[in-house]
């Protein structure tokens, strides 16, 4: 084997770091699919005020197990949809029955 085709096999495959977010479900009525808010808050930078900032995100729910009101972790993934590349990782708080 040549000393070029050696390197080239040996070459890792891209396992970079996903994303991690936790947020709480706002919508089940997709089929595998739930809608987390994520909300933050984040400095001012002009005023030093915090504000709260939220983003919406569609996170594939295989097995339909997510609940409105479940506070859960979602990762980065690959697209999986037009709207969609996230998936729910695991729940973090279960919704108060009430």
């Amino acid at each position: 084997m040549s000393e070029q085709t050696a390197t080239a096999t040996a070459t890792p495959t891209h396992t970079g770091v996903r994303r991690q977010l936790t947020g709480k479900v706002v919508s089940d009525k997709m089929d595998k699919t739930v809608t987390v808010l994520v909300e933050r808050r984040m400095k001012h930078p002009l005023y030093g005020k915090y504000v709260g900032r939220s983003n919406k995100y569609h996170a594939h729910d295989e097995k339909n197990e997510f609940r409105t009101g479940d506070v859960v972790t979602i990762e980065e993934c690959r697209p999986l949809s037009k709207s969609k590349a996230w998936r729910v990782v695991k729940l973090v708080e279960k919704a108060r029955e009430e």
